[in-house]
């Protein structure tokens, strides 16, 4: 069992890549947290990274894990090291906090919870955007009943893909990504929030074009290869009994970006973008003739909040929001949907979590809320 604490929670990073400044931004300002050590494969840029955010101590993933004051460890390795990371944070009896996705095996995340669950220790994984101020808004403006009862969902990304803009593309056009795994975390995520477990999908999926060229940096004019479908559409059914249509598409000339409906008895709830922070839903009446705004009310800060209400929660004793079993039933979820689309069949979810509430519109990130916690300049 890990040790007890008091006072602001002790976090470690494992990951000292570029996602880890976002999350350091954060961390290093929130009162109730305390980030003690950076490590990394390369301990140079642990050194480095930790440097800049003045972080006191830096070095492997192994003195992150034998820190006597790291509780939770934020997990920031490569996707494919997810699994393997994650398992000796829970070794080590420290709670995991991983970017997504929580592994890129169902198995692997189903042997990560268990082990966490015998060890006493949590899981909590990204994306924690839906735990801003714009989707956490959105979400309570379901429960309140604002649409009546939920009924059905459209989720939409368009875009002509990233090898315009992005100096090194490839690998988002191969296993593990497209689409479906870079877009689908986000809406996925809000959907089941939104809407509960998914119990079965059916999905197409095509591909365009089967070579692309990059558009920009020193590797502009390459060509590289795609292999996996450029275009993805799913329909996910509820244990609840709803269905969402799911849209995800790098063939599109057309932009569009961040759509998610619900579409209730009484009324119509479009999200705001759920991989941003923030973010304003519109609600429109089956009989009315214009939307009203309903302004987003919550924390809008950025990565690392997931990691504070994570660490508030295991203060309290409660259970924090973004769990292991979301985000192992999203991966569910899409790995059913990949399934689905090369056995042109529906495919059954098995897995499910626990219903969470929503953030209370006044969660305030910069607040001390435990004792000894001490605001920041």
């Amino acid at each position: 069992m890990p040790q007890q604490h008091t006072g602001p929670v002790g976090v470690g990073l494992i990951g000292a890549g570029t996602i880890s400044a976002e999350y350091l931004t954060h961390l290093t300002s929130f009162p109730d947290v305390t980030v003690h050590i950076v490590g990394d494969l390369f301990p140079e840029a642990a050194a480095a990274r930790a440097a800049e955010f003045g972080v006191p101590a830096s070095g492997t993933a192994e003195d992150v894990l034998a820190h006597p004051e790291v509780e939770i460890v934020v997990n920031l390795t490569i996707p494919t090291a997810h699994a393997e990371v994650s398992r000796a944070i829970v070794a080590a009896g420290k709670h995991v906090w991983t970017e997504k996705p929580i592994t890129t095996d169902p198995a692997d995340a189903k042997a990560l919870l268990e082990a966490a669950r015998e060890a006493g220790v949590r899981v909590g994984g990204a994306p924690d955007t839906v735990l801003g101020a714009g989707i956490q808004t959105a979400l309570r403006t379901l429960r309140d009943g604002a649409i009546g009862a939920p009924a059905s969902a459209l989720t939409l990304f368009q875009s002509p893909g990233p090898e315009s803009w992005h100096p090194n593309p490839a690998f988002l056009f191969q296993e593990g990504a497209g689409p479906l795994y870079d877009i689908a975390p986000y809406y996925t995520t809000t959907l089941v929030l939104a809407l509960g477990p998914v119990v079965s999908v059916s999905a197409v999926g095509s591909t365009a074009r089967e070579q692309r060229t990059i558009g920009s940096g020193p590797k502009a004019g390459e060509v590289f290869d795609v292999t996996v479908p450029t275009q993805v559409a799913a329909l996910l059914r509820f244990a609840s009994g709803q269905n969402a249509t799911v849209l995800l598409s790098f063939d599109s000339p057309h932009t569009r970006t961040g759509f998610v409906e619900v579409y209730g008895t009484e009324a119509t709830l479009a999200f705001p973008d759920p991989n941003v922070f923030d973010g304003d839903s519109a609600l429109t009446a089956y009989r009315g003739t214009e939307a009203t705004t309903v302004p987003a009310s919550g924390a809008t800060t950025g990565r690392g909040l997931g990691v504070l209400e994570m660490a508030r929660a295991l203060r309290a004793g409660v259970p924090h929001r973004a769990q292991g079993e979301i985000a192992a039933h999203v991966l569910d979820v899409m790995v059913g949907i990949e399934t689905a689309i090369a056995e042109n069949r529906i495919v059954e979810i098995d897995s499910t979590f626990a219903e969470v509430e929503p953030m209370p519109a006044d969660f305030d990130p910069y607040a001390a809320t435990l004792e000894g916690a001490t605001v920041r300049a």
